[in-house]
């Protein structure tokens, strides 16, 4: 394993957060991405990757007395007046930090929110890492060193992730199988880049690990399954909620209004009995503040936070709109569609005419103007995809015409 890092750490070139990241993280695809068509707005270096809000504006905070920008507002009128009434929106334009503009359209109202709960997760792993290890530089190591084996906990899921290591010709994709071996940070990468679900169940079964092992992290095999095996079901479900949002609560998130029951995995889920799942943008939209101010746990883990956001790879749904290609894009999106039988529609991916549910949130780094977006809808039997492609093109003009006196 020793000799595996010190190949990567050789073989990588200064490329752009998190291309350049490579080395310090042990993330093999990103060695892998080296000269693969990217946007140029994919292009950072890690020291260009900064906290917006932390320093300039660290008290502010979304709640039901926050004005509206009368611009902005506006605009988010004009731009989902004609859509569906599922459509719910919250923008902030933090351009000037000391006075970020806020819109919204039906912000407080709750659904499902699929893999944009991956947030989540990603939260409650870096809390139980800051938790065990206060110094970064061991935190560093304990991500970057401690390789874990993929194992029934990633079954079933249709989703693929990259693979690479030092000699391979070009990164392949597929689906994670048991016996498939990645670092923490890896793991994470995968969750939040690729969205993966076998990844998103093996995150949240480390950090419930790290919890309860500590420094005696990780534990071995025979520890880990006794701990589950001999732990209620109950109380395995409450920990797992624990393990998540602990740091949540810390950082001021409201659990009531932001909240991942289950597990990502059929396997993983009959192991952690779930609970209820719900979002909504406003309390989305706090998740991005606080990360913009370090409040996610620390502002070591809010930046990590930010980097894995970083969209370093082929854009899809509401990050992949032309008027975004110049844009640093920080970006997580969660869907989910179910058909019915229905005569004469064809049931298709993202167009589900009994849930077809589509969620974005970002923060966007555009020329002079920098934005925190968080999005969800359910409308039925549209590509609801190439809809929030639209909308994103929509949403950057509205802030790129704002006038820079436009506060007020």
């Amino acid at each position: 394993m020793k000799l595996f890092f010190l190949l990567l750490a050789i073989a990588v070139s200064a490329h752009g957060y998190p291309l350049d990241g490579a080395a310090r993280t042990g993330i093999r695809r990103l060695i892998g991405y080296r000269g693969k068509k990217l946007p140029p707005g994919a292009m950072r270096t890690s020291d260009e990757i900064r906290l917006r809000l932390q320093g300039a504006n660290d008290s502010y905070d979304l709640d039901s007395r926050t004005p509206r920008d009368s611009y902005l507002q506006a605009g988010i009128e004009r731009i989902f007046g004609p859509r569906d009434v599922s459509y719910s929106v919250a923008l902030l334009d933090v351009t000037d930090p000391a006075h970020p503009a806020y819109a919204s359209l039906r912000a407080d109202e709750k659904k499902i929110p699929g893999s944009v709960g991956k947030l989540m997760v990603a939260t409650g792993l870096f809390g139980a890492v800051a938790q065990t290890y206060p110094d970064p530089a061991a935190r560093e190591r304990l991500l970057r060193d401690t390789v874990v084996t993929a194992d029934s906990f990633v079954y079933r899921d249709g989703k693929t992730v990259p693979f690479f290591d030092e000699g391979d010709a070009a990164v392949t994709n597929r689906r994670v199988e048991a016996g498939d071996k990645f670092n923490l940070w890896e793991w994470a990468d995968h969750m939040l880049s690729q969205s993966s679900n076998a990844a998103g169940s093996t995150v949240w079964k480390q950090t419930m690990l790290i919890r309860r092992f500590g420094a005696s992290y990780p534990a071995s095999k025979e520890d880990e399954s006794a701990f589950f095996k001999s732990t209620p079901k109950p109380e395995l479900g409450r920990l797992s909620l624990e393990a998540l949002e602990t740091p949540l609560k810390a950082a001021g998130i409201d659990t009531g209004r932001l909240r991942l029951g289950t597990f990502f995995t059929r396997n993983a889920s009959a192991v952690v009995p779930g609970t209820g799942s719900y979002a909504c943008p406003n309390e989305l939209l706090r998740w991005l503040i606080k990360m913009e101010q370090g409040k996610l746990v620390d502002p070591w883990s809010s930046l990590e936070l930010k980097r894995l956001l970083y969209f370093v790879r082929p854009r899809y749904r509401y990050a992949s709109s032309p008027a975004l290609n110049n844009a640093a894009v920080f970006f997580k999106s969660g869907s989910l569609f179910e058909c019915e039988a229905e005569p004469g529609y064809k049931c298709l991916q993202y167009k589900g005419n009994k849930v077809n549910l589509m969620h974005s949130v970002a923060v966007v780094e555009s020329g002079t103007k920098t934005y925190l977006i968080a999005m969800m809808s359910n409308v039925l039997r549209i590509n609801s995809a190439v809809e929030h492609q639209t909308i994103a093109g929509e949403i950057e003009k509205l802030i790129q015409s704002r006038p820079a006196a436009a506060n007020d």
